[in-house]
C-alpha cells in the first residue's frame, strides 16, 4: 500500500487530523495563561526545565532533521551522522554557559527579545543595533519559515495528494490559529507535544522498520559498504557539518528558551535533558536513511522521486493506521515546532524593537499591545506562506542558509557581548554586518568551489570584526 493509499484509511485520516488540530486545543488552553505582552512573547519567564528542553529541541530541529538528514543519510549513508554532530555539542554547552548568561541579564534590563538585550547591553539610543539586527531576522527568518512551509506543503502533497498551492495555506492556518491564541506558553507547550511525537516517530519507526527487514545482518547485506562509513565524505564537508554547531548561539527562536526559564539554575537539568534526545532523535533520524536506502535502493521508489520523503514511505510499509496517521503527524510536529517560534520572533521584532522601542509606542496599553503582536502573527505568516511558493530548494539546504546567516550574524555578537567586557557598540554593529554579508556572498560565490559551509568563514570574519572594531571604536565608558 502506497503512502497516498494508506492516509486514505479512515482511522489513519482520523488520527492524522486530530494530531494537527490537537495545538489548537492547546493553544485554547494557553490562552488563558497569556495577559500581557511578557507573556506573549516570553512565558511571563515562568518556563519549567522540561519544557524548556523539549521545546529548545523541538524548535531548533523542525523539518531539517525529519525529512532533511534523513534524506541526506538515504544519499549519502552514515556519514550523514556528521550533520548531528556539530548541533548536539553546541547546544550542550550552551545551555550552561550562554544560556544561564542571558537569563540573568536578560531578566536584568527586563528584555524581551534578542535585539532588547543587545540594545540594553550597548545603550544603543539610536537604535543602530536594533534597525540592523532586526534587517537581519527579515532575511534569515524568513528564509527559515519559508523552508518550514515548503516542507509541510510537501509533505501534505505527497501523504495525500493534494496539489501544492492547497496544502501550503493548510499548513499556514495550523500555525496561525493558536499562535494568535496563546502566543509563547502555546509554541512552548506544543513543542513538548511535538518533541513526544518525533520521539516516537524517529526512533521506534527504524526499529521497527529494521526489525521487519532482518536485522542488522540483512541491512549490512543490502547497503554497500561506503554506504556505512562514517568517513565517505570529505574532510571538508565534515568539518563544515561539525561546523554547524558555531550556528546555535545565533538563532533567536533558540535562546529565547534560556530567557524564558523560571531559573536560570534549572538550565544545567534542560541541558541533560535536551542532549539526550538530541542524540537520540538525530542517530534515529540516521538510521531511518540507512534502512530507507536497504528497502527502497531506487530514487523512483520515492514520492516525486524525493529522498526527503523515506520517512513517509517507511511509515507506510510498516505501520497500521492508526500509528501511521500519527507518524505522518509527527512531520507536521517538526515542522510546525520550528516555523512558530520563528514567526514569533519576527512579531516580537516589529511590535517590541520596531515599534516600540524605536517608534515610540511604549504609551501604548497591553489590550492594544496583545491585540498588535497577534495581527503581526497573522501577517508574517501570510507573508512567509507568500514567499515558500518560491522555496525550490531542497529544505535541507535552505535551512542550512537560514541558519548560517543566523548564527554568523548574531552568535558571535552574543557570546562576546556575555563574556568580554570590553565588547563595544561599534564591534557588535561590525560583527553583525560582517556576518550577514559575508554568508550570503559565500553561498553565491565560494560555496561551490571551495566545499567550506558558508557559516564557517561568516562566523570568522564576524568575530575578527567584533574584536577589531570593539579596540578600535570603544564605548565611551570602558
Amino acid at each position: 500500500m502506497n503512502v497516498y493509499e494508506k492516509l486514505g484509511d479512515p482511522v489513519a485520516a482520523a488520527v492524522f487530523i486530530a494530531t494537527l488540530l490537537l495545538p489548537i486545543a492547546v493553544g485554547l488552553l494557553a490562552m488563558r495563561r497569556t495577559k500581557n505582552q511578557s507573556d506573549f512573547f516570553l512565558g511571563g519567564r515562568a518556563m519549567g526545565r522540561f519544557t524548556v528542553a523539549l521545546s529548545a529541541v523541538a524548535s531548533g530541529r523542525s523539518s531539517w532533521l525529519v525529512l532533511g538528514v534523513s534524506g541526506m543519510a538515504w544519499t549519502m549513508g552514515a556519514s550523514a551522522v556528521w550533520a548531528i554532530a556539530g548541533y548536539t555539542a553546541a547546544e550542550a554547552l550552551q545551555f550552561v554557559t550562554i544560556g544561564r548568561r542571558l537569563r540573568t541579564a536578560s531578566a536584568a534590563s527586563e528584555s524581551l527579545t534578542l535585539l532588547d538585550y543587545f540594545a540594553a547591553r550597548f545603550a544603543d539610543r539610536h537604535h543602530w543595533l536594533r534597525i540592523t539586527g532586526a534587517l537581519i531576522i527579515g532575511i534569515f527568518i524568513t528564509a527559515y519559515v519559508a523552508a518550514q512551509f515548503n516542507a509541510g506543503a510537501k509533505t501534505l502533497t505527497a501523504a495525500l495528494d493534494i496539489p501544492f498551492h492547497l496544502t501550503l495555506p493548510a499548513c499556514g492556518l495550523l500555525i496561525l490559529v493558536y499562535m494568535v491564541l496563546g502566543g509563547f506558553v502555546a509554541v512552548a507547550w506544543n513543542d513538548v507535544v511535538r518533541a513526544i511525537i518525533m520521539i516516537v516517530g524517529l526512533i521506534v519507526l527504524p526499529v521497527v522498520t529494521l526489525v521487519q527487514a532482518g536485522g542488522l545482518d540483512q541491512l549490512a547485506a543490502l547497503l554497500p559498504a561506503a554506504h556505512l562509513s562514517f568517513s565517505a565524505v570529505g574532510a571538508g564537508a565534515v568539518i563544515g557539518f561539525l561546523g554547524i554547531g558555531l550556528g546555535s548561539p545565533g538563532q533567536p527562536h533558540v535562546v529565547v528558551r534560556y530567557m524564558s526559564i523560571r531559573d536560570e539554575r534549572q538550565l544545567v537539568s534542560a541541558a541533560l535533558i535536551g542532549t539526550f534526545w538530541n542524540i537520540a532523535l538525530g542517530l534515529g533520524a540516521v538510521a531511518i536513511g540507512l534502512v530507507g536506502r536497504a528497502l527502497v535502493p531506487n530514487i523512483t521508489g520515492l514520492p516525486h522521486s524525493d529522498p526527503e520523503m523515506i520517512y513517509l514511505v517507511l511509515s507506510a510499509r510498516c505501520f497500521d493506521p492508526v500509528w501511521y496517521g500519527l507518524l505522518v503527524g509527527g512531520i507536521f510536529a517538526a515542522i510546525l515546532s520550528t516555523a512558530d517560534s520563528q514567526l514569533l520572533v519576527v512579531a516580537s521584532t516589529v511590535v517590541r524593537d520596531i515599534r516600540e522601542k524605536m517608534m515610540g509606542g511604549e504609551h501604548v496599553d497591553e489590550r492594544a499591545r496583545l491585540r498588535l503582536s497577534r495581527t503581526v502573527v497573522v501577517l508574517s505568516g501570510l507573508l512567509a506562506m507568500g514567499l515558500a511558493l518560491l522555496a525550490d530548494d531542497l529544505v535541507f539546504w535552505l535551512v542550512l542558509f537560514a541558519w548560517g546567516g543566523l548564527g554568523a550574524s548574531l552568535g558571535p555578537a552574543l557570546i562576546a557581548s556575555l563574556y568580554w567586557r570590553r565588547t563595544s557598540r561599534a564591534g557588535v554593529l561590525a560583527g553583525m554586518i560582517a556576518g550577514t554579508s559575508v554568508t550570503i556572498v559565500w553561498k553565491l560565490l565560494l560555496k561551490d568551489a571551495t566545499g567550506v559551509y558558508e557559516l564557517i568563514p561568516a562566523f570568522a570574519a564576524a568575530s575578527l570584526c567584533i574584536v577589531v572594531f570593539s579596540l578600535w571604536r570603544p564605548d565611551p565608558d570602558l
